[in-house]
């Protein structure tokens, strides 16, 4: 990877933690529209308004995380909370993008269509965990853009270098790690345990990496943080089912992050 100055570092980074909170809070608001068109609810409008009092909100009422920090998480009409789903999908987002620019730097054509598919994924990861589904087209979405990232990184190797088996070994142990289990998983339970949509989930995730290791460990997150965050709810209301989708995304962020800092090491 090419040497860039520490400004323009600095100003990607930024650049790129505003850009994805700004685009979190759009996904948040695009989920919850999807939701209500789905449900044949009367949509929601162009402007964003306050989910229990239906409050039209002034720009300086939507600006992402900071007014609602400053706003303690509540309306400022009715006083009720806003949920956090809002902060943490804005939060998160910036924080994906920031590990993507770090990842890829001035690799611009694989950060442009990385950023659109880890886009695509906060929005599963956000409405799985409203609503505890996955919307399928969306899901499809998410695995044709997959599919590209892994092209383009195929590419970049073949180009540079004579043909070899083991990126393509790499690209479909990854896959089998995180769809295989999670479709093995899916078929032993009939359902029971997991969705039909966590394993196209682990699929899309598992072809974007291309990397058994970041596989890995993708998965150890997915699952430790499912059992430490889920477990208790689900045993407390005797159920053995657990959305995975917010956790996958959240492995394939830490497993993205964790093979760059052992590359760049």
């Amino acid at each position: 990877m090419d040497k860039v100055p520490l400004f323009y570092e600095i100003f990607l980074y930024v650049f790129m933690f505003i850009f994805g909170a700004g685009v979190g809070s759009f996904l948040c608001c695009q989920a919850r529209r999807l939701r209500r068109r789905e449900e044949k609810k009367k949509p929601l409008g162009r402007r964003s308004v306050c989910p229990h009092c239906g409050k039209k909100l002034k720009w300086f009422e939507n600006l992402p995380l900071l007014s609602w920090l400053f706003q303690r998480g509540r309306c400022r009409n009715c006083h009720r909370k806003i949920g956090a789903a809002e902060f943490l999908s804005e939060l998160l987002t910036a924080l994906a993008f920031v590990i993507l620019a770090i990842t890829l730097k001035t690799d611009y054509l694989s950060l442009f269509i990385t950023t659109i598919f880890t886009s695509s994924l906060i929005f599963l990861a956000i409405y799985d965990g409203l609503y505890g589904e996955l919307p399928q087209a969306v899901l499809t979405f998410s695995i044709i853009c997959a599919i590209i990232i892994s092209a383009l990184r195929s590419w970049a190797i073949f180009s540079n270098s004579q043909f070899s088996w083991q990126p393509v070994v790499g690209l479909i142990l990854s896959a089998a790690i995180l769809g295989g289990l999670y479709l093995l998983l899916f078929l032993l339970s009939k359902g029971k345990w997991v969705g039909d949509g966590d394993w196209l989930l682990g699929l899309a995730i598992g072809i974007a990496m291309g990397n058994p290791f970041a596989a890995l460990i993708a998965l150890f997150t997915a699952n430790l943080s499912a059992c430490v965050v889920m477990a208790p709810s689900a045993i407390k209301h005797h159920s053995h089912q657990i959305y995975f989708g917010p956790f996958l995304v959240f492995g394939y962020l830490v497993g993205t992050f964790a093979i760059s800092f052992f590359v760049a090491s």
